[in-house]
């Protein structure tokens, strides 16, 4: 990049997004993007990463195509754009058909300069053949880490990127995320081609952030969250501050205490409407509500800059999601804290949801089956309906479509195209007007149309196979692709309201001969491995809290940032803190004196629970009671009489496990299984105990 480019840069950082200078690693990867080079940027949490794609959009000759994973974070990012009249848009499930017409419209004439999507979108088939008709200069995804399956947010659909960059023709795509695994950044890097140099991190550090981890057992945690608040929210100087806990009733609860004991808080869940939620974010931003009491359904997007205080109530799910949400934290540079009021209570319901996304044996050989009934047909074509194969096989969605890319990724099967399994439309203009506006062969086809969609009250449901039939007993061409053209067009032209719906993904089968038993084992195999790489990532989290080691030092080597290691760390100098530790053999200092290993100094941070001479250990969670035969014959009599009396079969250990466990099924919809009261009565048990005892009673009934 030349430096007249690099100056150009900079005044357009100035002049439209109003910012004097850039900040750490911004300017080296607007270089990067500008020079059109693949680049990856791994940015901290609130360190400005979304500039990497807005300025150089600007400067780029086509389209910036941005895939975001959630709505919200689309929302503040378009908004931002907007406020600085960049021309952005986004297309989402919630726009109207006129409206996303006009904003695709906008993006073929040139007008647009971003366009954000949703990662499902692009499984459209007739978005990507929009896509395919317009240049397209860069390819961003925010979130990149979904991309891997050593990532802490795996999403399946993120495999799929780069094969949609290739298809699209599109030169270089950009890498956002705050969150990565020197593994994962690897896995990131080799799946976009981006050279080991155009991968550009900030780094971890945030010197302005106090991590504290103070044990607390279950019974405590309430007082002790209430002890800590109080003095911080007094009446007209409330630091701004949010609560993080793993349920929705748990937020629900600590809220209403928070209250009763005088303080203003507000609990925000994935179990609110949507107003509600956008009522209490927009009040927690204005100022209005001092305190969030939240799950992780808060805070993708927020851009507060002076929140003083994150406290997890409950274990976070991870590393990399500790790590997102202390991040939230004095974003504007001022001193903030961030508290984990630990115990090993929360780690059973983290560890329970883990085994909840494994699926049955029998699920994955119901899939293989399918897909080798499809193979021996003629055209080996493999039509799935998402919510109906979870319903037959009993896996849910999440792991299902796991499942799918990896048999994609073996070579079994291969995605062709996607469309909507039904259709129906309401007339906005009398039929015989329709009919008038065209002549000869086309309005014989638009008479076919009207005669043959039945209308019951003011919609009709579109018969394709009828029209077909009829088309060719007319000698017209009725074929389904022709009836969707149509029926588009008439309603881009407003003569129709035109409502789709159950999409149907279409696979070709590759290989039709394999083996169903041993690749069963092989799937369930790989989802087992996985599912051991989740609970090792919790125990990880557990021995960063428990660490004997600076927090913040320990915290940044996690995600590959070493910059400690060297004498120009960015410590806090003016505290002039070292922690004393052995990291020959891992033990305390105090440990260290009678193992006779060396003893090093290490610079700390100076401001985390450790350099304040406080090592945590977590309490345990309470004991339970053992369970017994009775216990086994109340809870699980019931769930096993109602599956064999509705389904003809006993049920195995793994799925009286997840009733028992309170995890979900798809099979527990029809068996209306949460109504029974067994449901969910071990939840705060280990499933690999609750699932032991099972195989114990099942095995030996008696």
């Amino acid at each position: 990049m030349t430096q007249a480019n690099i100056e150009s840069a900079r005044e357009t950082l100035l002049d439209v997004f109003g910012f004097p200078a850039f900040r750490g690693g911004q300017e080296a990867v607007v270089e990067r993007v500008i020079a059109g080079r693949s680049t990856a940027a791994i940015f901290a949490t609130g360190a400005g990463k979304s500039l990497c794609y807005q300025l150089p959009a600007l400067h780029l000759p086509y389209l910036t195509l941005v895939v975001s994973p959630l709505l919200a974070l689309m929302q503040d990012q378009l908004t931002f754009l907007q406020r600085h009249g960049v021309a952005a848009a986004s297309l989402d499930s919630t726009q109207d058909r006129d409206t996303a017409r006009e904003i695709m419209e906008r993006a073929r004439s040139g007008e647009l300069k971003i366009l954000m999507v949703s990662v499902e979108r692009l499984k459209n088939e007739r978005f990507r053949h929009f896509l395919r008709q317009v240049a397209i200069s860069l390819l961003v995804i925010d979130e990149a880490h979904c991309i891997s399956e050593w990532g802490h947010n795996f999403r399946p659909d993120y495999l799929k990127l780069p094969d949609y960059q290739r298809e699209f023709g599109i030169p270089q795509a950009l890498l956002l995320t705050a969150t990565a695994t020197p593994a994962v950044i690897d896995d990131m890097r080799a799946k976009f081609a981006i050279a080991e140099e155009d991968v550009v991190t900030t780094g971890f550090y945030r010197d302005n952030l106090e991590l504290l981890v103070q044990p607390v057992e279950s019974e405590r945690r309430l007082p002790a969250l209430v002890d800590w608040l109080v003095p911080q929210q007094q009446p007209g100087r409330e630091a701004p501050t949010i609560v993080y806990v793993t349920l929705q009733q748990t937020a629900e609860s600590v809220a209403g205490a928070l209250a009763s004991r005088g303080l203003s808080a507000r609990a925000y869940h994935a179990g609110l409407d949507s107003e509600t939620r956008d009522r209490i974010q927009q009040g927690f931003m204005d100022g209005e509500i001092p305190c969030i009491v939240a799950t992780i359904a808060f805070g993708m997007g927020i851009d507060k800059g002076d929140i003083r205080n994150v406290i997890h109530y409950d274990l976070p799910k991870s590393i990399e999601n500790y790590s997102q949400e202390i991040g939230r934290a004095g974003r504007d540079g001022k001193p903030s804290r961030c508290l984990m009021l630990a115990g090993r209570d929360g780690l059973r319901v983290l560890e329970n949801f883990v085994y909840g996304d494994t699926p049955e044996r029998e699920g994955i050989r119901h899939v293989l089956s399918e897909i080798a009934d499809a193979g021996r047909q003629p055209t080996r074509q493999w039509p799935v309906l998402l919510n109906t194969l979870s319903r037959d096989s009993n896996v849910r969605l999440l792991p299902l479509k796991t499942l799918l890319v990896r048999l994609e990724m073996h070579g079994v099967i291969v995605p062709r195209f996607a469309y909507l399994a039904e259709y129906r439309l309401r007339y906005l203009d009398e039929t015989a007007n329709l009919v008038a506006r065209f002549e000869g062969e086309r309005a014989d086809f638009v008479r076919l149309l009207v005669d043959n969609i039945a209308i019951a009250k003011t919609w009709g449901t579109v018969d394709f196979e009828r029209l077909h039939r009829a088309g060719e007993a007319a000698g017209l061409d009725a074929s389904r692709a022709r009836v969707i053209a149509a029926l588009e067009y008439f309603q881009d032209k407003g003569w129709v309201v035109l409502e789709g719906k159950r999409m149907t993904d279409v696979y070709e089968v590759r290989q039709p001969q394999f083996d169903i038993d041993a690749l069963t084992d092989r799937l369930l195999a790989e989802s087992q491995a996985r599912e051991q790489a989740e609970i090792d990532r919790l125990q990880a989290m557990l021995d960063l809290f428990e660490s004997d080691t600076c927090l913040t030092r320990r915290l940044a080597a996690y995600f590959g940032d070493t910059r400690f290691e060297h004498d120009d760390a960015p410590a806090d100098r003016s505290r002039g803190q070292t922690v004393q530790t052995a990291r020959s053999c891992g033990h305390s200092v105090q440990a260290a004196q009678g193992c006779g290993q060396p003893v090093q100094a290490a610079r700390g941070c100076g401001h985390c629970s450790v350099c304040h001479g406080h090592v945590a250990r977590l309490p345990g969670a309470p004991p339970l009671p053992e369970l017994t035969d009775a216990d086994f014959t109340r809870q699980a009599g019931p769930f096993i009489e109602r599956h064999r009396e509705q389904l003809g079969t006993s049920p195995g250990a793994q799925r009286i496990a997840h009733f028992l466990c309170g995890l979900s099924m798809p099979v527990f919809t029809p068996l209306k299984a949460r109504q029974l009261n067994g449901f969910g009565v071990h939840e705060q048990r280990p499933y690999p105990e609750v699932r032991a005892w099972i195989e114990g009673r099942i095995a030996h009934p008696g």
